[in-house]
């Protein structure tokens, strides 16, 4: 595992933590942050899982 993909992962968690509290909260700017750094997680760790395949397969 890579940093891409260790540190996408843990912004995926952090992200749908916010969304989360966001809800629970009813605020709807937090839970949009939220699911914006969700999503720029799942981007970085699938930075990750290409550059691991690209490394597999050279």
């Amino acid at each position: 595992m890579n940093k891409d993909q260790t540190k996408g992962r843990v912004e995926e968690v952090k992200g749908k933590v916010k969304e989360i509290a966001g809800k629970l909260s009813g605020d709807k700017k937090l839970e949009d942050e939220g699911k914006l750094q969700n999503l720029k997680g799942q981007v970085q760790a699938g930075f990750g899982d290409l550059k691991e395949d690209i490394k597999k397969a050279v």
